[in-house]
């Protein structure tokens, strides 16, 4: 199993960007993703997840509105909008097949793709 993510950049605060997870050695539909960040000197954070089978979406409470997390089964591939971005949401974000909170040599993950918000 191996996931790529891609799609970080810099943005200026209140834009948007998208992420994408290319995910191989699995499918969609047997195992759920979940976006995850990680800024210096604090905890990986879980942001949102989409289930295996039924592609149900849940979000951090920090995110809820304005993140959004959806998947082209075809391509294999989950992606993460991030509308209205702020200075604090500038992490390095990373896709894996675990959702929830972050618990060390669960799950596959990807190498991560920087944000930074900064005007």
């Amino acid at each position: 199993v191996q996931l790529q993510a891609s799609g970080g950049g810099q943005v200026q605060p209140g834009g948007s960007l998208r992420l994408s997870c290319l995910v191989s050695g699995v499918t969609l539909a047997q195992s759920g993703i979940g976006w995850y960040r990680l800024v210096p000197g604090k905890e990986r954070k879980g942001l949102a997840c989409i289930s295996g089978e039924r592609g149900r979406t849940t979000y951090d409470p920090s995110v809820r509105g304005r993140f959004t997390i959806t998947r082209d089964n075809a391509k294999n591939t989950v992606y993460l909008q991030m509308n209205n971005l702020s200075p604090e949401d500038t992490a390095v974000y990373s896709c894996a097949t675990m959702c929830g909170n972050y618990v060390p040599g669960l799950g596959f993950w990807g190498q991560g793709t920087l944000v930074t918000v900064s005007s």
